[in-house]
């Protein structure tokens, strides 16, 4: 299994060299680069590149918050490109603009088709195409993505897997369905406050950890921070979870 974080978490430091620091000093064993701010252009890729090369770090994924069903093929085009000059090895993507129960048949179909074209477009540069499991897009639940990865039919569209939250035996259920699929599983692991990891349940994070070890998941585990953590920006947070999130899986 391969830890780390999103650049996302660090949105305020934007020094990629930095950056690339503190994952050094957590020893996470690779990074998500976000196109939001830090990886902008196929230059910014290959600085992150070079500065993660020379750290021993992975580049496993770049976010790039392409929405699924725009239709946007010199857009998809230019993200391909920056992928594969930081040598990622997939894209985020959000999947539509609306829940799975909020999204019409016409809809429903310009997402598959835009989904393929994508995914084409992905594997020409051997690049895998995964959506964020996420509220107000068609990836919200279990059964929605099934039936979408069904329809899509390409070896090369994935998912991540995001925790609900409050919502256990959902998050139980997707992971062991949706386990062949999975490429990435995003964890907020701190600000206890949020409504992520409510002070009622305090082992729910554990609960999830277990799962995934129970299930033999071997794929990626990324630390995603925003709010306070992510807004300050502050890495001894992430160092500190990082290893406690190694330990609770046995890769300490």
């Amino acid at each position: 299994m391969q830890f780390g974080f999103t650049s996302t978490t660090f949105r305020q430091i934007k020094d990629l060299e930095k950056i690339v620091k503190i994952a050094c000093e957590a020893e996470v064993d690779c990074i998500e680069w976000g196109g939001d701010v830090h990886v902008r252009s196929v230059a910014d890729a290959k600085r992150a590149k070079d500065l993660c090369d020379k750290a021993g770090i992975r580049i496993i994924s770049f976010a790039s918050y392409y929405r699924v069903g725009c239709k946007k093929p010199d857009e998809w085009k230019n993200i391909c490109e920056i992928a594969n000059a930081m040598g990622a090895h997939s894209i985020r993507v959000w999947l539509g603009k609306a829940d799975s129960e909020k999204t019409d048949e016409a809809t429903y179909r310009q997402i598959v088709e835009d989904a393929k074209n994508i995914c084409a477009a992905a594997k020409e540069y051997g690049l895998v195409v995964c959506p964020e499991c996420h509220d107000r897009t068609y990836n919200n639940n279990t059964d929605a993505f099934l039936k979408i990865h069904t329809d899509i039919g390409c070896d090369n569209f994935r998912t991540y897997f995001q925790s609900r939250y409050k919502r256990l035996q959902y998050d139980l259920d997707r992971i062991e369905r949706t386990l062949p699929y999975i490429e990435t599983v995003h964890i907020s692991y701190s600000e206890q406050s949020r409504e992520q990891f409510p002070k009622f349940n305090p082992t729910y994070i554990d609960t999830l950890l277990e799962k995934i070890k129970q299930v033999g998941f071997d794929g990626n585990m990324l630390l995603e921070y925003t709010y306070l953590c992510g807004y300050y920006g502050i890495p001894s947070c992430m160092i500190k979870d990082i290893k406690r999130l190694k330990k609770k899986v046995g890769e300490a």
